[in-house]
C-alpha cells in the first residue's frame, strides 16, 4: 500500500491505483467522459484534471498512477487536490472546449435526463461561449438496426471503439481523420455484427449513440424502474425493466460482477417489442378446427371433461424454456395429483439426470470463476451465441494473458484465439485418455475448466458424451480439492430450476421426445413449451404468452404472463437462485401461470394446497430449501462428477453441432419481435455472403 494525501486526507491505496481511483477511495468524486472502469485508459477528454503538488500543470487523474507520484523533498506522501480554484478553472476550460462544437440540442435529444455531458455542464459549464465560428457538422452514420447515430454530438471519448475492440471482440468501430475532422465510424458504414453492440449506447456519455428501437419513445422520468432477471439465455443477467403504465418500454443492464458485470446481449436488450406483439390475451377453445374466444370457466370445463375420461398414464406435461420455478412446481404437483409420471422440462431431450446429483448439470466453475481459471476446454458449445455475456468474460480472461483455450466441436468465431482440436467425441475421448498437447496443458494448469455445451447433450448419445466429458474433467485435473471446473452451459433459463425440483419423468414416465410421438398421449399440457411438436391426435392444453408454435397446435389456450409480468424464481446455469420481479401486468384476461394452474386444479377436483404466491413459495421452500437462498450458489458435490465419469457409454462419431442456428429467434418472445427479425435477416445475409 502507498500513502497519499487527497484534499488533506491521508489514505493508503494500492500503488497500481490511478489518481482517479485513489480519489474515489477517499470518498471524492471526479468528473469523467472517456474513463470507464472496464475499459482501457484513453485519457482523451481531460475532464478528470486534478492538481498534483509539484506538477507544473494539472494532470489527468485517470491516466496518472499512484506509483508515478513523487514524494515530497523530505519523503512526505504525494499531495493531490481536487477542489482548488485551479482545478475548477481547468475543468471549466475543458467543458467550454467540449461545448464548442456540441449542437446543444438537449430538448430534442434522446439522451436527455441521462446524459453525462448535461450533468457535468450543470457543474462546470459557463453561461456563454467565447467561440464565434460555425460549429462542426458531421454526417450521421448507419451502423445497424440497433444503434442510432447523431454524430454532431460526439466528443471523441472513444468508449464505443474500446468496447467493440476489447469487450465485444469485434473491432468494427474506429476513428478516421484528425483533429476536428475526426469521425467515429464503421468506415464502410456497414451494420455492426456483434451480439453485444447495444452496450455502446449505455457507454456513450452524450447523445451521439442512442437506441434506435427506443428512439423518442419515452423520457426517463416517465418510467417506473424494476430490478429483474433476464431469461433470454441461462446466465440470468441482472437487468432493469423500465415500464410506462402497463407497457414495457426498454430493458437496461444492472451491475452484477458475479454474472454479467454491466453488459447484456442485444437479444436481452431489444426483445421488448416482442412482449407487445402476438400476445394471447384471452382463453380460446378449438371447435371445428378453428380457435374461438371463450371464458375461463368454459375452457377449464373443457379440460376437465377431457381429463376425467383419460387414464393417468395417457396424460403428460412439458415445461418450456422461459418458465419460472413456481409454475413448474405447481404443474408437477398437479400431475402428481392426477397420477401421471409423464412430465419433462427438457424440450431438446438433453441427457441430464438430476438424480445423479446437481454437480452433473451445473456450471460448477461459476461465471466469475472464469477469471480464476488458467486453461479452458470447450466441448460442443458456442459461448458467443449460447451465452454472449459469458463469452465476453472468457475474452476478458484471455486478454489478461496465459489462458490457453481449446475447442472440440463446430469451428466458429469466438472473438479470441483457440486451438481447434477436432469436431466430435473421438477427439474428446483422446483428450480424456491424456493424449495430445492440450491434455498436457490442462494437466499442468492449476485451475483448468471444461465447458460442456447443451448441444453436446441433446444427441442420442448425450449421456455417453456427458460421462466422457466428466471423465476428461476428472482425469485432466479440472475436478480437485478446492476447484471444480466441470461446467455445463445451458441455453434455457428454466432448465436448472426444473432439474432442481425434479421436473423430469417419474417411474415409467415418458420423456419429452416420447410424448411427442403420435399415439403416446391423449392429453398434453404445454407450459410455455414451443420448441417441441405436440403429438397428432392428442388434446393439447397450452399455457403461454404468444401465438407461437404451441398455440397453433393447441385445443385449449390459457393465456399466461411473460417474465416481466410476474414475480418468479429462476436458477441460472451456475445454480444461482434469482428473482425476476414484476414490472408490468399481463394484457387482457391473461393471468400468472401458477394462478391458472391453481384455478384449473380446483375444476379438475385436484385442488392445489395454496391460494397465493407466498403460500406456494412456502411449500416450494419446504421441499427444496436451497431455493430460498436468493442470489446465492449452492454448489454441487464433486463426487457426483466422479460417479458420472464412471458411467461410461459409447458415443457415436457424429460431430458436435451448435445448439441453435439463429441467435436472435430462440423463443416465442424473440420470434414475435420485429427488431429481432431484422437482426436475424442481417445475420443470415452476412452468413450467406461469408459462405459464398
Amino acid at each position: 500500500m502507498t500513502k497519499i494525501v487527497i484534499d488533506g486526507k491521508e489514505i493508503d491505496v494500492p500503488p497500481e491505483f490511478t489518481l482517479l481511483q485513489a480519489v474515489e477511495a477517499a470518498g471524492g468524486e471526479i468528473p469523467r467522459f472517456c474513463f470507464h472502469e472496464r475499459l482501457s485508459i484513453a485519457g482523451n477528454c481531460r475532464m478528470c484534471l486534478v492538481e498534483l503538488k509539484g506538477s507544473p500543470k494539472p494532470v489527468a487523474s485517470c491516466a496518472w498512477g499512484v506509483r508515478d507520484c513523487r514524494p515530497g523533498p523530505n519523503g512526505e506522501p504525494p499531495v493531490v487536490n481536487t477542489k482548488t480554484p485551479l482545478v475548477r478553472k481547468a475543468r471549466e476550460g475543458v467543458m467550454e472546449f467540449l461545448l464548442i462544437n456540441h449542437p446543444l440540442d438537449c430538448p430534442i435529444c434522446d439522451q436527455g435526463g441521462e446524459c453525462d455531458l448535461q450533468d457535468q455542464a450543470m457543474a462546470y459549464g459557463v453561461d456563454s461561449s467565447r467561440y464565434a465560428d460555425n460549429k462542426r457538422a458531421v454526417e450521421d452514420k448507419y451502423i445497424g438496426p440497433l444503434v442510432k447515430t447523431i454524430m454532431n454530438r460526439c466528443i471523441h471519448c472513444t468508449r464505443c471503439i474500446r468496447f467493440s475492440a476489447e469487450v465485444a471482440g469485434v473491432p468494427e468501430l474506429g476513428a478516421i481523420g484528425r483533429g476536428e475532422d475526426m469521425e467515429i465510424t464503421t468506415y464502410l458504414e456497414q451494420a455492426m455484427s456483434s451480439e453485444l453492440q447495444g452496450n455502446v449506447v449505455d457507454l456513450c456519455p452524450v447523445g451521439a449513440l442512442t437506441s434506435k428501437p427506443y428512439a423518442f419513445a419515452a423520457r426517463p422520468w416517465e418510467l417506473s424502474k424494476t430490478e429483474s432477471i433476464d431469461v433470454m439465455d441461462a446466465l440470468g443477467s441482472s437487468i432493469r425493466v423500465d415500464a410506462r403504465g402497463r407497457e414495457v418500454m426498454r430493458i437496461l443492464p444492472r451491475v452484477n460482477d458475479d454474472v454479467n458485470e454491466e453488459w447484456i446481449s442485444d437479444k436481452t436488450r431489444h426483445v421488448v417489442d416482442g412482449l407487445r406483439t402476438q400476445r394471447l390475451d384471452q382463453p380460446y377453445i378449438r371447435e371445428g378446427g378453428r380457435l374461438r374466444p371463450a371464458s375461463w370457466s368454459e375452457t377449464f370445463s373443457a379440460v376437465a371433461a377431457k381429463v376425467s375420461h383419460t387414464a393417468p398414464d395417457r396424460i403428460g406435461a412439458i415445461a418450456g424454456d422461459l418458465c419460472a420455478v413456481e409454475e413448474m412446481f405447481a404443474l408437477k404437483q398437479l400431475m402428481a395429483l392426477l397420477g401421471s409420471p409423464n412430465l419433462d422440462a427438457r424440450q431438446d431431450s438433453a441427457a441430464i439426470d438430476p438424480s445423479a446429483g446437481r454437480a452433473g448439470y451445473l456450471f460448477n466453475g461459476t461465471i466469475a470463476g472464469i477469471e480464476r481459471a488458467d486453461a479452458l476446454l470447450i466441448v460442443g458449445a458456442n459461448p458467443r451465441r449460447e451465452g454472449s455475456v459469458l463469452n465476453a468474460r472468457i475474452r476478458k480472461r484471455w486478454r489478461a494473458g496465459k489462458f490457453p483455450v481449446a475447442l472440440i466441436g463446430e469451428r466458429v468465431d469466438l472473438t479470441y484465439s483457440y486451438d481447434y482440436l477436432g469436431a466430435g467425441p473421438e477427439t474428446l475421448a483422446e483428450l480424456a485418455a491424456g493424449r495430445g498437447a492440450f491434455a498436457e496443458t490442462l494437466k499442468k494448469a492449476e485451475r483448468p475448466m471444461v465447458i460442456v455445451g447443451a448441444a453436446a447433450l441433446t444427441r442420442a448419445d448425450g449421456a455417453a458424451v456427458l460421462s466422457l466429458a466428466a471423465k476428461a474433467a476428472v482425469e485432466l485435473g479440472a475436478v480437485k480439492d478446492g476447484w471444480n471446473g466441470f461446467s455445463v452451459l445451458h441455453t434455457a433459463a428454466s432448465r436448472v430450476g426444473a432439474l432442481d425440483i425434479g421436473f423430469v419423468p417419474g417411474q415409467g414416465g415418458l420423456h419429452a421426445a416420447h410424448m411427442a410421438n403420435s399415439g403416446a398421449l391423449e392429453v398434453l399440457f404445454l407450459l410455455g413449451a414451443d420448441e417441441v411438436d405436440a403429438p397428432a391426435g392428442a388434446f393439447v392444453v397450452y399455457i403461454g404468452t404468444h401465438g407461437d408454435h404451441g398455440a397453433h397446435r393447441a385445443d385449449v389456450i390459457l393465456p399466461g404472463a411473460a417474465y416481466t409480468e410476474k414475480s418468479g424464481i429462476y436458477v441460472n446455469t451456475e445454480g444461482r437462485v434469482q428473482i425476476a420481479n414484476r414490472a408490468s401486468f399481463p394484457p387482457g384476461e391473461a393471468r400468472e401461470d401458477w394462478a391458472i394452474l391453481r384455478a384449473l386444479s380446483e375444476t379438475l377436483g385436484k385442488k392445489l394446497p395454496y391460494d397465493s404466491l407466498g403460500a406456494l413459495r412456502r411449500v416450494l421452500f419446504a421441499a427444496h430449501p436451497h431455493l430460498q437462498r436468493i442470489d446465492q450458489v449452492t454448489p454441487g458435490d464433486a463426487a457426483d462428477i466422479r460417479a458420472l465419469a464412471g458411467k461410461g457409454g459409447t458415443p457415436d462419431k457424429a460431430p458436435f453441432r451448435q445448439a441453435f442456428d439463429d441467435f436472435y429467434l430462440t423463443n416465442p418472445i424473440a420470434r414475435s419481435s420485429a427488431v429481432m427479425a431484422e437482426c436475424s435477416a442481417l445475420a443470415e445475409g452476412r452468413t450467406m455472403s461469408a459462405a459464398e
